[in-house]
C-alpha cells in the first residue's frame, strides 16, 4: 500500500491538468445554458465520453489509484466547472458504486459496461433507494422484493424518489426489502435490465439546484428480474438473512437505533449503507469542487473591484472572509483526501471519518457560496456571475447521500458507541 502523501505524483497530476482543462473549456461555458434548461446535458456527457472521461475504464483507473486520491481529485475538479453538469456525468457512478458494494465479479462486468455505452450511444444509470417515506430513515423503505421460486424470479413493487437519472437510465440498481421483519437489515439490492416492463418514470422534480442533473421518481409495479439480478446471489443472501435473525434472536445486536454490533455493521451489511459509504468522501470532494470555484470568482472579483478608491480586498472585513473561505476549503480537501486514503488502505472508520468528510466540505461549500455572494454584493445575486448559481447547487451537498444531520449522529453514535437518538 503506498504511504500517504499531500504530494500527487507526476500521473496524477497529469490527469487533474486534464480534467480541470476539460471543466474550463466544455463544462464551464454550457454550465448557465443547461442550468436554465434544467435538461441533462447530453452532448457535454458525449464529450466526456468521447475523451475517456465517461467511462467505465477512467473510474476505475482513478478507483484502484493506490493512494486513494484518484477519485477525490477527479470530483473536485469537475465539480469545479458546475455542479450540474458534472452530477449528470458523474451520476452513474452511484449505481456503479452500489454494484461494486454488493455484486459478484459476474455481475460487475456484465451489468457496470451497460451502465455507460460507449462515445456514439451514451448511457447512464440510477441508484434508486430512497423512497418518500423513507430518506434517511432507511428501515422505513416499503419497496418489497419477493422471490418467485418456481420460475426464479424476483417481484418488484414500490416507489422510489430522488433518483439521479431515474427512468431515463439504461440500468436502475433499486434497493429493496426482502425480510421486513429485519429493518434495515432485510434490504438487497437489484439490477432492473433495460427495457424490463413495470418500471417508469414518475415525476420530474424542478429543484433548486443542480439543476442540469435529472432527478426523478422510479415506479416499480411488478417488475420481474431474474434471479441473477440479485446482487450478490441468493445463496450470500440467505446466509446473510440468517445472520441477522440470528443476532437479533439472541440479542447480540442492537436496535436500528443502536450502535453497531461487534465486529461493525460489515459482518452484516444493508445494502444501501454499503454503497452510501464508499461514497461519502465522494460527495465531500464534489462540495471542495463547489466551493473552491466559488472562492476563485470571489478573490477575483474582490481584487478588480474598486469602492472609495481602492480595491475590496484592502478592506480587513473582505479580506478576513477570503482567508476564511480558503482555510475552510483546505481543511475540507484534507479531510477527504485522509478518508479515501484510508478506505483505499483498508483502514476502519473508527471515527467515522468519512462522514466527518462530507459532513464538514458539504457545510463548508454551503458557507463558502453564501461568503462569495455576499462579497459581490448585487452582482453575486444575480445570474450574470456564477456564484448564485453555485450557492443554490450547494445547498444539495449538506442533503444527498446522507443530510448533515445524520452525518452528526452517525459520528455521535462511532464516537460513543451509545444508541443516540
Amino acid at each position: 500500500m503506498a504511504e500517504f502523501t499531500l504530494e500527487l505524483n507526476d500521473d496524477q497530476k497529469q490527469v487533474r491538468d486534464w480534467l480541470h482543462g476539460f471543466a474550463a473549456e466544455v463544462i464551464r461555458p454550457a454550465a448557465s445554458e443547461w442550468d436554465e434548461r434544467e435538461e441533462t446535458p447530453w452532448p457535454v456527457i458525449q464529450e466526456a465520453a468521447k475523451v475517456g472521461i465517461y467511462s467505465l475504464d477512467f473510474y476505475a483507473q482513478q478507483f484502484f489509484d493506490p493512494t486513494g486520491l484518484g477519485i477525490p481529485m477527479a470530483m473536485e475538479e469537475l465539480f469545479w466547472g458546475d455542479a450540474g453538469i458534472a452530477l449528470s456525468i458523474v451520476g452513474t457512478g452511484l449505481a456503479a458504486v452500489g454494484v461494486l458494494a454488493n455484486g459478484t465479479e459476474e455481475q460487475i462486468g456484465t451489468w457496470i459496461p451497460q451502465m455507460y455505452g460507449d462515445a456514439d450511444d451514451v448511457k447512464v444509470a440510477a441508484f434508486c433507494s430512497s423512497e418518500p417515506d423513507a430518506g434517511s430513515d432507511v428501515a422505513s423503505m416499503r419497496t418489497r422484493a419477493v422471490y418467485d421460486g418456481a420460475k426464479d424470479e424476483w417481484v418488484l413493487n414500490g416507489t422510489k424518489t430522488w433518483a439521479t437519472n431515474g427512468g431515463i437510465a439504461n440500468v436502475h440498481v433499486v434497493v429493496a426489502v426482502v425480510d421486513p421483519e429485519l429493518g434495515s437489515k432485510g434490504h438487497a439490492s437489484f439490477i432492473v435490465p433495460p427495457a424490463t416492463p413495470g418500471l417508469s418514470q414518475g415525476q420530474k422534480f424542478k429543484k433548486h439546484g443542480i439543476r442540469a442533473s435529472h432527478t426523478a421518481e422510479v415506479v416499480l409495479e411488478d417488475v420481474r428480474v431474474p434471479g441473477h439480478c440479485l446482487l450478490g446471489g441468493k445463496e450470500k443472501l440467505d446466509e446473510r438473512l440468517a445472520r441477522a435473525r440470528e443476532r437479533a434472536r439472541s440479542g447480540g445486536e442492537r436496535s436500528e437505533t443502536g450502535a453497531p454490533p461487534a465486529g461493525g455493521w460489515g459482518r452484516v451489511k444493508n445494502a444501501a449503507m454499503a454503497t452510501f459509504e464508499a461514497s461519502r468522501p465522494a460527495v465531500g470532494a464534489m462540495a471542495v469542487g463547489t466551493a473552491r470555484a466559488a472562492y476563485e470568482v470571489a478573490l477575483d472579483y474582490a481584487k478588480t473591484r474598486t469602492q472609495f478608491g481602492r480595491p475590496i480586498i484592502d478592506n480587513q472585513g473582505i479580506a478576513f472572509q477570503l482567508a476564511d473561505m480558503r482555510t475552510q476549503i483546505d481543511a475540507a480537501r484534507l479531510l477527504v483526501w485522509r478518508a479515501s486514503w484510508m478506505a483505499s488502505a483498508g483502514k476502519p472508520f473508527t471515527a467515522a471519518e468519512g462522514s466527518m468528510s462530507k459532513l464538514y466540505a458539504s457545510e463548508t461549500a454551503k458557507s463558502v457560496t453564501a461568503q462569495a455572494v455576499q462579497i459581490l454584493g448585487g452582482n453575486g445575486f444575480t445570474r450574470e456571475y456564477p456564484v448564485e448559481r453555485m450557492h443554490r447547487d450547494a445547498a444539495i451537498y449538506t442533503i444527498f447521500e446522507g443530510t448533515s444531520e445524520i452525518q452528526r449522529l452517525v459520528i455521535a453514535r462511532t464516537l460513543s458507541g451509545m444508541p443516540i437518538r
